[in-house]
């Protein structure tokens, strides 16, 4: 099993987004040099063994800007060229009616 590094500790902000059978954190954590990044994880249940699958992607502040125009470009194109008809607006309204329940 792979040790675990980071623990809550180190995390000065989270945010975590359930979706479906994965669920996203999104963690700003603080460099030994008192400089910040972000981590983003992607969680998985294998319901095989019942263990978790992460994945993670370590973003500095230098690309900030450029991840964040990259993906509202990307999600952009899918929502106006490939699925303009498309309501996402149901995700939202959904995982709110599920978060008043919790």
């Amino acid at each position: 099993m792979e040790e675990n590094k980071y623990n809550d500790q180190d995390k000065l902000f989270s945010k975590r987004v359930k979706a479906g059978k994965r669920t996203y954190f999104f963690d700003v954590r603080e460099t030994k040099n008192n400089d910040y990044y972000l981590t983003i994880t992607e969680s998985k249940k294998k319901f095989d063994d019942q263990t978790y699958v992460k994945q993670k992607i370590f973003l500095y502040k230098e690309d900030f800007n450029k991840f964040v125009e990259a993906l509202n470009e990307t999600v952009g194109f899918v929502k106006k060229e490939l699925l303009p008809e498309y309501d996402f607006d149901e995700f939202t309204r959904s995982s709110e009616d599920n978060s008043d329940s919790e």
